[in-house]
């Protein structure tokens, strides 16, 4: 039995070297920290919170569909801005907010707006990964 496998649940401080950390902020308050690698663009970043939507944010408003952003440094990122093309730091983290917007210019999947909004999303959205 080798305990070696148990290190990479813990909450440990060490960012890996080829990935870099990203501390999302809501807007209340509340924080969860993600490893992303710096191909990663803004919209995948939004989709993978947005399908992992953790636990202790199960209070929150969760969004009927994905309307999350990204905020850094004040501004909004376009979805298809990659964190490498942000120059940020590997094995740093980088502190983000997350905001639920409807109201930025994003002509595509309007078709799904009409989900249910019995607000328990916490985990309804996780498995429709296709």
């Amino acid at each position: 039995m080798s305990a070696k496998h148990h290190r990479h649940h813990h909450h440990s401080h060490s960012i890996p070297g080829d990935k870099i950390n990203i501390k999302l902020i809501l807007v209340s308050g509340k924080t969860r920290e993600f490893l992303f690698t710096p191909s990663s663009s803004a919209a995948e970043i939004t989709q993978h919170v947005y399908d992992n939507w953790p636990e202790e944010w199960s209070d929150e408003q969760f969004p009927p569909t994905n309307i999350l952003r990204v905020i850094y440094q004040g501004r909004f990122l376009h979805g298809n801005v990659t964190l490498g093309a942000l120059q940020l730091s590997l094995g740093k983290t980088t502190v983000m907010h997350l905001v639920a917007r409807e109201n930025l210019p994003e002509p595509n999947n309007q078709g799904q707006i009409k989900k249910d909004k019995n607000g328990e999303g916490t985990c309804s959205n996780c498995c429709t990964i296709l």
